[in-house]
């Protein structure tokens, strides 16, 4: 990759973005900048102050579709020899405010949509004293400013009279040699009784329209032969305004771009609708989460043939081929499917209760390779201890490309006959984190509610099992066994009660009459108004793995022992080995005992 540097006359690259020779490409943004934020740009412009590098990228190297910058209507529209990375949104507010002759399409610092035309007063550009930004006047497409709902105008500057009268320069006129001879021929001919303007509209064209005719822009041009990944890295790194490219935009941009003209939007638009209508969970998947898992199909499939290393980072994603895409899409939407209706199976139903978006990803790779194969039970069990592992063993929050590769090769070696996957043996939970499990913020504290909900999780009240029905319709959530209140009272330690061995799968009907009250107080309740039998009751409390002895006695201490140590049991189940450190010095300080039954 090379670039060079340049200084462009102003005048130059506005005049480059109305021919169509400067683009954009497609992977860049909308127009986004508010009114004040282009009068601040007109009035650094007419001091003559630096208004940043803007970046190009030499157009013929990386095939992305080009678009024209709002503004410039050109039918048919020519092909780009630059297209901008860097300054979208200051060379867009330059052009259509000093170049385009048209209204600008903008909006208030609130976000209303707005229409202006901005001009320059001529006497407070030549006032030092003046503050510059009030000398830049932005008035509606009417070109009259009103109050009391239109009634009364403030400012009109409707006509060039109006505007020789009041001394406003339209600022569209600036780059317009014609156009604004014309207008100081007129302000010339307004004010011939008086000799003070000639030498004012000379001072202003000396210090104030001469500034805009001799502003160079600072620009950095990279050439054709660099690579797409780096201009997605470039892109990155230059924007400063916290828009961060993502490499479904890229890839969108790109597959435009290639033959046949692929609409990547449209067609994950209708695909997300299409695994988003039975699976809420599947909204967590957005375009680039599926780009990566088709990468890594693709690059799996490749090392099967060629022994290449297996990888789905960023760069590799930008070096998928539209046919490698539409070879593999069917099979990685139907592997989505499948791992969603595995995870609803979990009692995982939505984004809200889903441990790691991200594990989805190597998931429907995984069914996308195995197809029919998965289907056998003790094929979905290998895949469950696998899932379960990376929850438990939370080793999927971080940066996770390379252990997406990792898996896809393990699980799969692993159905084949092979060894445990690195992921299952590399899984630890310690006794201890039970405790600071306290919010759906941790992996491991949602993928406890759902074991929970598995195990059978019956609701107190009403005893139904929860399933996807009654999650949605009965607004299940996590809630406090020994209700918050009642441990607040008592002073019990906030790390003890409001931890995950304190929770418990509730709908909001059921979290509503538990109250505040002591679970001794509430149960009776239970029992008296919801007429459940103390026997039925007790069972419903089982399929939580709540000690109910400890329960009914509201003795939180021997609870919390008892508790965790079936929730530790139920990890064990799920993942296939043993918890660690049941009966270290670390849980008999915390717990204070042993957690072994």
């Amino acid at each position: 990759m090379s670039f060079r540097t340049a200084e462009p006359a102003l005048k130059d690259v506005l005049d480059d973005i109305a021919k169509g020779n400067t683009q954009l490409p497609d992977f860049q943004r909308g127009w986004v900048w508010d009114d004040n934020h282009i009068k601040s740009l007109i009035a650094s412009l007419s001091l003559s102050y630096p208004i940043g590098a803007v970046m190009f990228l030499e157009a013929g190297g990386v095939p992305f579709k080009p678009r024209l910058f709002a503004g410039v209507n050109l039918q048919p529209a020519p092909k780009p020899k630059t297209l901008v990375l860097d300054g979208q949104q200051r060379l867009t507010s330059m052009y259509l405010s000093l170049r385009s002759g048209q209204a600008v399409p903008t909006r208030t610092e609130k976000g209303a949509d707005i229409r202006r035309f901005y001009f320059l007063d001529m006497a407070k550009c030549l006032d030092p004293e003046a503050d510059r930004e009030e000398a830049v006047i932005s008035v509606p497409e009417s070109l009259q400013v009103t109050t009391d709902f239109g009634r009364k105008v403030e400012l009109d500057v409707s006509t060039p009279a109006l505007q020789y009268e009041k001394r406003l320069c339209p600022v569209a006129l600036i780059f317009d040699p014609m156009g604004y001879m014309n207008w100081k021929m007129g302000f010339a001919q307004h004010h011939a009784q008086n000799p003070e303007a000639a030498m004012f509209l000379m001072r202003f064209d000396q210090e104030i329209w001469l500034r805009f005719q001799q502003f160079k822009v600072p620009a950095i041009e990279l050439t054709q032969d660099t690579p797409r990944e780096a201009v997605c890295q470039v892109f990155e790194k230059v924007n400063t305004g916290g828009v961060t490219l993502t490499v479904f935009e890229l890839m969108t941009a790109t597959f435009a771009a290639d033959v046949g003209a692929f609409n990547l939007r449209e067609d994950w638009d209708a695909r997300q609708e299409r695994l988003t209508a039975k699976h809420d969970v599947l909204k967590a998947v957005d375009g680039t989460s599926f780009l990566t898992a088709v990468t890594l199909l693709v690059s799996y499939r490749r090392h099967l043939e060629k022994k290449t290393p297996v990888s789905c980072k960023r760069s590799d994603v930008l070096r998928l081929t539209l046919p490698e895409f539409k070879g593999l899409q069917a099979q990685l939407e139907a592997g989505f499917k499948r791992a969603a209706e595995l995870l609803a199976e979990e009692k995982i139903f939505d984004t809200r209760s889903l441990p790691y978006a991200t594990q989805l990803i190597p998931l429907a790779a995984i069914y996308a390779q195995l197809g029919s194969k998965a289907l056998p039970d003790g094929i979905k069990q290998k895949l469950l201890r696998w899932f379960w592992s990376g929850v438990m063993g939370e080793l999927y929050g971080g940066a996770n490309e390379t252990r997406f590769a990792m898996d896809m090769q393990d699980v799969v070696a692993w159905i084949d006959g092979g060894a445990e996957p690195r992921t299952v043996r590399d899984a630890n939970f310690a006794p201890a984190r039970l405790l600071s499990l306290q919010s759906r913020l941790a992996a491991a504290y949602k993928g406890l509610a759902a074991l929970l909900m598995k195990h059978g999780g019956c609701d107190f009240i009403s005893g139904t099992p929860i399933d996807v029905n009654t999650y949605f319709i009965k607004a299940t959530d996590i809630h406090h066994v020994f209700p918050r209140t009642w441990c607040e009272k008592q002073k019990l330690p906030r790390e003890q009660w409001n931890s995950v061995i304190n929770k418990a799968p509730l709908t909001a009907e059921t979290n509503r009459f538990i109250s505040g009250d002591a679970p001794s107080v509430y149960l009776a309740r239970i029992q008296k108004v919801k007429q459940v039998a103390p026997k039925s009751l007790d069972g419903f409390l089982d399929t939580h793995l709540i000690p109910v002895t400890h329960l009914r006695g509201d003795d939180f201490e021997g609870f919390l022992r008892l508790r965790a140590i079936a929730l530790l049991d139920l990890i064990e189940q799920a993942t296939g080995k043993a918890v660690p450190g049941r009966d270290s010095e670390e849980t008999v300080k915390a717990f204070g005992g042993a957690l072994v039954a």
